[in-house]
C-alpha cells in the first residue's frame, strides 16, 4: 500500500498524518517533541503508521461483520492492550537503565539505592495494567510523563522503607529516561499487537466463538506492507529534519493548506500552537495570499499556558474548565511568559479567584491574536482556528464574543483533530508531489502520442 506521510515538528510536539492514494486519512500520531528531533520525527511517524493499521482493521472487520455490532468495544480495548504491551517494554526497558545508571553512580549506598529499585519497578508494574483499564484516566499519552507520576507517588514511600534518599532515586530516573524516551521501538510493534489480540480475547470472552473471522483479517493487514511513497516535513524545526530541501515546505504553507483540507471554504486561518501565533490568509484553493506572526517571543502562546499550569500547580488541559467556571473576567496586563508568574501571584493575593484570573488570561491571549489576524487582512468568513489551544474551551470562548463583537456572525470552524492541521498540509502536499505529477507527466505523454 502506498502512504504519503506529513510531518510536522513543533516546538512542544511533533504530529504526524499518514494518506493514501485515494487521500483519505489512514492515521495520525503525535509526540513529545526532544532535542533529538529525528527520533521525534521518526516516532510521530510510527505513531500515525500504527494508528493506519488500527484504521485497516476498523474497516476490514466492518466488512466482514464479524463483531455484530461490538466493533468498537473490540477496538477501543484492542487499542488498550496494545499500549499496555508497548508500556511494559518500556518500562522494563527504563528499569535496566536505571540500574545500569545506579552502578555507575557515585552513591555511597549504591547495593541499598539497586534493592530500592528493585522494589519500586515490582510495584510499577504491579498497577500499570489499571493505567489502561476501561474508563482509565491519564493526564498525558506520553511514556515519560506517565512513567514519572508514577514514579514519583511510589518513590518516596519506597524510599523511605529502604532506608534510602528520595532524591537518590529521582537522579536515577532522570539520568535514565532521556536515553529511554529516545529510543524507537519499531520493532516491536507487530509482535505487540499480536499479544494484545490475545489480551482482548481474553478480557471479551463473548468474541472467542468468531476467534477465526476476527483475526484473519487483522493479520491480514499486519502483513500489508505500507510503503512510504513520499515524506514531507514542516513546522518549527522542519531545519532539523532528517530530510533533503524538496521534502521540506514552510509551515504556513502547511498550515494553510490544511486548514483548506479540513474545511474548503476557509478564508481565514489562525494557528496558536507552542511557540508561536500564526493568522493566515488562504484563497480558494488553499494557497497563502498573506500571513503575520507573533514577533520575537512566544507570549500568549502554548508555552505561556503550560508555564500558567505549573504555576498553579495544574495540568495544561485544566486551564480552560477553571477558566469556564469564572463569574467575572479579572484583567490581565501582560501575555509575556517572564512576567506572567509575578502578576499571578499578585492577582490571587489581592484575593482575586483562580477561575476568574484564567478567564482574564485567555481573554488577553486572543486578544493578542486578533492583533495579528487584524495586521495579516482581519478575518473572513470562513474562519478556521488550529492548533493546541484550539482545544482549550475557554480560548475557543473568548475568541468567539470577540469575532461576534469585531466582525459580526460568521462561521468558525474547529476541528477535534486540529492539532495535526500542519502535518495534514504536508502529508497533502506529499501527495501532490506524486500523484498531481504522475497525472502531469501522463497527459503529457498522451499529447506528445
Amino acid at each position: 500500500m502506498k502512504t504519503f506521510i506529513g510531518i510536522d515538528l513543533g516546538s512542544t510536539t511533533t504530529k504526524a498524518v499518514v494518506m493514501d492514494e485515494a487521500r483519505n486519512v489512514l492515521g495520525r500520531g503525535i509526540t513529545n517533541s526532544r532535542s533529538n528531533y529525528d527520533t521525534a520525527a521518526a516516532i510521530a511517524k510510527q505513531e500515525a503508521l500504527l494508528a493506519a493499521r488500527f484504521f485497516l482493521f476498523r474497516r476490514e472487520l466492518e466488512k466482514n461483520r464479524a463483531l455484530n455490532g461490538g466493533l468498537e468495544s473490540f477496538i477501543g480495548q484492542l487499542e488498550r492492550d496494545f499500549r499496555l504491551e508497548q508500556y511494559l517494554e518500556q518500562l522494563a526497558d527504563l528499569e535496566q537503565v536505571c540500574a545500569r545508571n545506579v552502578e555507575s553512580a557515585k552513591f555511597g549506598d549504591a547495593a541499598a539505592v539497586a534493592a530500592a529499585l528493585r522494589t519500586l519497578f515490582l510495584l510499577l508494574q504491579k498497577e500499570t495494567p489499571a493505567l489502561f483499564a476501561p474508563g482509565a484516566r491519564r493526564k498525558s499519552d506520553f511514556f515519560r510523563d506517565i512513567a514519572g507520576a508514577q514514579y514519583l507517588a511510589l518513590g518516596e514511600k519506597v524510599a523511605k522503607d529502604a532506608a534510602v534518599r528520595y532524591d537518590q532515586l529521582l537522579n536515577v530516573f532522570d539520568r535514565s529516561i532521556i536515553e529511554v524516551e529516545n529510543r524507537v521501538y519499531d520493532a516491536s510493534i507487530k509482535p505487540h499487537l499480536l499479544s494484545a489480540l490475545d489480551r482482548t480475547f481474553k478480557a471479551l470472552p463473548d468474541t472467542l466463538a468468531r476467534k477465526q473471522a476476527i483475526t484473519s483479517p487483522i493479520q491480514s493487514i499486519l502483513d500489508t506492507d505500507m510503503v512510504e511513497t513520499y515524506v514531507v516535513g514542516t513546522g518549527y524545526g522542519r531545519a532539523r529534519l532528517p530530510f533533503s530541501k524538496e521534502h521540506i515546505r514552510s509551515e504556513i504553507l502547511c498550515h494553510g493548506l490544511g486548514a483548506h483540507v479540513m474545511y474548503p471554504n476557509t478564508a481565514t486561518v489562525l494557528d496558536i500552537g507552542g511557540q508561536d501565533t500564526k493568522a493566515i490568509q488562504v484563497d480558494k484553493a488553499g494557497i497563502v495570499e498573506s500571513f503575520q506572526m507573533n514577533d520575537r517571543c512566544a507570549a500568549g502562546c502554548g508555552r505561556y499556558l503550560g508555564y500558567i499550569a505549573d504555576e498553579m500547580n495544574m495540568g495544561l488541559h485544566e486551564l480552560g474548565p477553571l477558566a469556564m467556571k469564572a463569574t467575572k473576567m479579572v484583567r490581565i496586563n501582560s501575555t509575556c511568559t517572564v512576567f506572567a508568574g509575578a502578576e499571578l501571584r499578585d492577582r490571587l493575593a489581592l484575593g482575586e479567584k483562580r477561575e476568574d484570573i484564567m478567564a482574564g488570561l485567555h481573554r488577553a491571549i486572543i486578544l493578542r491574536a486578533m492583533s495579528i489576524l487584524a495586521r495579516s487582512g482581519g478575518i473572513r468568513n470562513e474562519f478556521t482556528f488550529t492548533g493546541g489551544v484550539a482545544k482549550n474551551e475557554a480560548a475557543v470562548k473568548s475568541l468567539t464574543g470577540l469575532v461576534r463583537d469585531n466582525y459580526g456572525e460568521m462561521t468558525l470552524n474547529i476541528n477535534p483533530d486540529s492539532i495535526y492541521t500542519g502535518a495534514l498540509g504536508a502529508a497533502t502536499f506529499a501527495w501532490r508531489a506524486v500523484m498531481e505529477e504522475g497525472k502531469s507527466i501522463e497527459h503529457k505523454e498522451k499529447v506528445a502520442a
